[in-house]
């Protein structure tokens, strides 16, 4: 990517991957990037949990009713979890934390998917009732962490438009 605005117009949620695995140089370089967040009093309450079992993925997959599905053929996933009794700002560096590896996915060619976890129900088909507790089943997750959220990763199997600039949400910005 030649810049930043560059970047930020090319990634984009994507939910189909191609069958080609995810080289673990790359998944090094994402975690570098997710470890370099800012943090409020630099605290760090998150904590990644890289998935590249096939079974895993898929049970992954199962755990939200709609939302969850591109877990069916990603080849990596990452779970991003916290711990909720160090600071109150634990949703926001958690999510600051999912933000940059989305960005590095996209900047690696890769192709990702944010998956909201935390506060939501589970299918009903998995015998959970939040979805946190099927990514608990399926990855095990001490239980002094929160699930927050969980990224689907792969090579592209989709193709998704850049945003367009003059149709951005200019109205949502105001000169205070």
């Amino acid at each position: 990517m030649d810049n930043f605005l560059e970047l930020c117009r090319s990634r984009r949620s994507i939910r189909k991957y191609t069958r080609q695995p995810v080289e673990q140089e790359k998944i090094d370089y994402l975690m570098r990037c997710a470890l370099m967040s800012p943090s409020g009093k630099r605290i760090n309450p998150w904590e990644f949990f890289v998935v590249k079992d096939e079974a895993k993925l898929r049970k992954m997959s199962l755990c939200r009713t709609m939302g969850s599905g591109m877990f069916k053929t990603a080849m990596a996933g990452i779970v991003v979890a916290v711990d909720t009794s160090l600071t109150e700002l634990w949703m926001c560096d958690g999510a600051i934390a999912a933000q940059n590896i989305l960005l590095a996915a996209e900047e690696q060619g890769l192709g990702a998917c944010w998956c909201q976890i935390y506060g939501r129900e589970a299918d009903a088909s998995t015998g959970c009732t939040k979805a946190e507790e099927v990514i608990r089943q399926a990855v095990e997750i001490p239980e002094n962490l929160t699930v927050l959220c969980v990224i689907s990763l792969g090579y592209k199997d989709e193709e998704r438009k850049q945003y367009d600039l003059e149709k951005l949400l200019y109205n949502k910005v105001h000169n205070a």
